[in-house]
């Protein structure tokens, strides 16, 4: 039987064998062509690590918790457009799925003037 980390495989004719499930000493059968061998493979593998052992940028910023308030979420982006009714050059626009999903988007300007 040959052993690679927790699989044990038969020589004879490479069949994965079935694990002891941790006992010692065990003798395990091929399924296939009979052979018997005691279990080579290792038992237990434990490791441990530290938090710190793996640094990263956002485990840094885990502990710095961030606020939002409804005036802070934008939902319009803002573009160089005229408005027709007040000649504004700034307006905000979004886009709207209002056709099906192999069609493009319909984009929405309005100006702070109310004009949509």
């Amino acid at each position: 039987m040959a052993a690679i980390g927790s699989l044990v495989f038969c020589t004879d004719c490479g069949n994965l064998l079935d694990g002891s499930a941790g006992k010692k000493d065990a003798i395990l059968t091929c399924q296939v062509c009979g052979a018997s061998c005691k279990d080579t493979s290792s038992k237990t593998i434990i490791t441990r690590s530290k938090p710190t052992a793996f640094p990263s940028s956002l485990r840094a910023k885990r502990s710095e918790v961030q606020t939002l308030n409804e005036s802070d979420m934008q939902t319009s982006a803002v573009v160089k457009e005229n408005c027709e009714k007040c000649g504004r050059e700034e307006v905000r626009y979004y886009t709207q799925q209002l056709r099906s999903a192999d069609e493009g988007s319909t984009v929405f300007y309005e100006c702070e003037c109310g004009h949509k």
